[in-house]
């Protein structure tokens, strides 16, 4: 059988729900959000090069003006990641890459006031739809680090 599609899932602490993303692009977004993360100053910061995510410290957001080159950067303190803006929610990803018959059936749409919408799948379907899920030609590896760092979660304790 011919794998169609390959996901990593896992439990997202900050919804406490399980979420999926696309193999694809998720190892490429974590290492672009490490790179941020590990950035020492602000212009370290504003040419980290983005392919996957928009750079919530580029030069369309801040300029030398807001944040000159060598002042000290730290990603707990931009403002997109404090707002928790950036990374975009990863439990939303779910209804772009799950089937939809597996979403009405294991989860439930929850409706954010600034986030917009997740797919609110509990924990304890995984067993059941990660079974069905592979019956279907996918492809599901559970990454719990890899889903929260996708989310945002530590990035205040991500050491330079």
């Amino acid at each position: 059988m011919t794998t169609q599609h390959r996901l990593v899932y896992g439990h997202a602490t900050n919804h406490d729900t399980l979420a999926f993303v696309d193999v694809g692009t998720a190892t490429g977004e974590a290492a672009e959000i490490r790179s941020l993360a590990a950035a020492r100053t602000w212009g370290e910061a504003r040419r980290v090069p983005m392919t996957h995510l928009e750079n919530p410290a580029g030069p369309e957001c801040y300029d030398e003006d807001d944040h000159p080159d060598d002042e000290p950067f730290a990603i707990a303190e931009l403002g997109a990641v404090v707002e928790m803006r950036w990374p975009t929610m990863v439990a939303a990803r779910a209804l772009d890459v799950l089937p939809k018959d597996l979403q009405e059936r294991y989860g439930k749409v929850v409706l954010t006031v600034h986030d917009g919408e997740y797919l609110e799948v509990p924990v304890d379907s995984e067993a059941a739809l990660i079974a069905e899920l592979r019956e279907r030609g996918y492809e599901a590896t559970r990454d719990d680090e890899l889903i929260n760092l996708l989310d945002g979660v530590g990035l205040g304790s991500v050491a330079a």
